[in-house]
């Protein structure tokens, strides 16, 4: 999943915002499983990442009401 900027995510609508935030949550829920067996972990920046684009989109969301 390619991380989002502000000024793209303007761009899309609400529904496709709602779908990236789906998807979003659903690699870091994924990635936080892995830790919680005890896999190995990919890459902890990019989880990172994924966790402040679903900020940055909820924010987007918030400000086109």
């Amino acid at each position: 999943m390619a991380i989002l900027k502000s000024r793209d995510a303007r761009k899309l609508s609400r529904e496709d915002l709602d779908k990236k935030v789906g998807e979003l949550r659903l690699e870091v829920a994924k990635d936080k499983a892995n830790i919680a067996i005890g896999a190995p972990v990919s890459s902890p920046g990019k989880t990172r990442e994924m966790k402040r684009t679903v900020a940055r989109i909820l924010t987007i969301k918030r400000e086109k009401k």
